[in-house]
């Protein structure tokens, strides 16, 4: 008897590994037709940005070849998805249409569209989750409710059960290859990558794919998991494991990385890594539960909040010209490679919000548009965590000291010199303020404030009484 084909619907999920839609569709046997749609137009104000879609051509070209050792060959289309999927599956006779899920809001409500017309059209569409350890619906507080604060999420969901472990990767799929030819655009017709070629930064620092995921897995399991706690809050030191990207392309799993630390690290060493996973979880958790989040604080009395909306600022602050050097130096640091250490993602997003008063939602849309790991959960719980307007927020009165944040975590300015080579021969004793430093020696390291390098832009310690100021008079209005 024959079985009809299925369509395999890629989308974030770039990847043969720990595939559930896949496994499924392998069961169901017959032939396994893989499509990527490239749609932007379905993604509105959240289509992908400059560094996201670069990174997305290395991920397709990945996912090509992987499927073409394996005995298949991606079909990539352009438009609407529904009417794509309609397409191809009349074309090649098929029944089922397989895909792993979303959860951005926007998506969940398209999903559910095309689920529906899919039925209508005599398909069997099904989704399965293949990037969490725990989809949102499945976790509340004893008042079954959402939970908004980390610690007993994280601890609730690790009450829950052992996420599962990881599916193999099929050995190969050639028993699966559907005979006949389908037409298929090129993978450069996409115009993913940019025509003024300002993306030699991001092709030095990163290799997207499932070969170069698993490379940082397996560094991480060597050199980063174990000493994590102590050596994560330092840009200078490769102490983070850099697999946010990965992860949000679904070049990996977290139920890979949850169980390769399982099964490498002992005790409790890996604790504080898998914790991260953990925030990741929560992200998409707050998400799913608040979807107006991306636009409006959670502390719906921040909406009162009087911010300071200058364009001058912002530009300043984009371009790594606060006159800050920690801060500037992690501003350039995203410009150039797409990613910024986490703990220089608070200092440069504590600057943008308290010091110099800008909407949360500015400083967000930027990173959006520059991350190649810019993922909506994590960026907007990020945002709201450093505004103090979100789910387990830093109180808004925690402000940071640029400063005290680059002697504290960049002692010798190793990291501000890496990115700022202007400042390359200033010492390590006025590198993170320069402005302090004594006129004959900013000479003869060749600075000159207000041209080599500029003047701050604020005084932090006037910016902060300000910020205060501000956020006393929404006090009153909090609920």
């Amino acid at each position: 008897m024959n079985v009809a084909p299925t369509l395999l619907w890629f989308r974030q999920d770039l990847r043969l590994e720990d595939h559930p839609a896949l496994q499924a569709a392998m069961n169901k046997g017959g032939a396994i037709i893989p499509v990527y749609i490239w749609s932007p137009e379905e993604e509105g104000e959240w289509a992908l940005g400059g560094a996201s879609k670069w990174w997305l051509h290395g991920s397709l070209s990945s996912l090509q070849k992987e499927l073409h050792e394996a005995g298949l060959s991606l079909i990539i289309r352009r438009g609407s998805s529904i009417e794509v999927l309609n397409s191809i599956a009349a074309e090649v006779g098929a029944d089922a249409i397989f895909w792993s899920r979303r959860y951005e809001p926007h998506a969940m409500e398209r999903d559910a569209a095309i689920k529906a017309a899919l039925r209508k059209s005599g398909f069997h569409p099904q989704s399965f989750n293949s990037s969490l350890l725990y989809e949102p619906w499945t976790i509340s507080n004893r008042q079954q409710k959402p939970f908004q604060v980390f610690t007993p999420f994280w601890n609730h969901c690790t009450r829950f059960q052992e996420p599962d472990f990881p599916l193999p990767k099929p050995r190969t799929l050639t028993h699966h290859r559907y005979r006949n030819a389908i037409d298929s655009d090129s993978l450069d017709r996409l115009d993913l990558l940019p025509k003024c070629r300002w993306d030699s930064g991001l092709a030095e620092c990163w290799k997207p794919g499932t070969t170069a995921a698993k490379e940082h897995l397996n560094d991480a399991l060597q050199r980063v998991v174990a000493s994590y706690i102590e050596t994560r809050d330092y840009p200078a030191i490769s102490g983070t494991s850099a697999l946010s990207p990965y992860l949000h392309f679904g070049e990996i799993s977290p139920r890979m990385i949850w169980h390769a630390v399982k099964q490498h690290i002992h005790g409790e060493a890996g604790e504080p890594f898998l914790r991260q996973l953990g925030w990741r979880e929560f992200a998409h958790h707050l998400l799913y539960y608040f979807p107006h989040t991306p636009h409006q604080p959670l502390r719906s009395h921040f909406n009162a909040f009087a911010w300071n909306d200058d364009d001058k600022l912002l530009r300043k602050w984009q371009r790594g010209h606060t006159g800050y050097p920690i801060v500037d130096a992690g501003m350039r640091q995203l410009w150039s490679t797409g990613w910024m250490h986490n703990r220089v993602r608070m200092i440069v997003g504590s600057f943008l919000v308290k010091d110099l008063l800008l909407p949360w939602q500015r400083g967000a849309q930027w990173f959006w548009d520059t991350l190649v790991d810019a993922d909506l959960a994590n960026n907007t719980l990020g945002w709201q965590w450093v505004a103090g307007c979100g789910a387990d927020a830093a109180p808004y009165f925690r402000i940071f000291n640029p400063v005290r944040q680059g002697e504290k975590f960049d002692e010798n300015g190793i990291y501000v010199k890496q990115w700022l080579p202007e400042l390359n021969d200033l010492p390590a004793q006025w590198i993170h303020k320069p402005w302090e430093a004594p006129e004959k020696l900013l000479r003869q390291a060749g600075v000159v404030l207000g041209e080599t390098y500029p003047h701050p832009i604020v005084d932090h310690s006037q910016a902060r009484e300000r910020a205060l100021q501000a956020f006393a008079a929404i006090k009153g209005v909090e609920k």
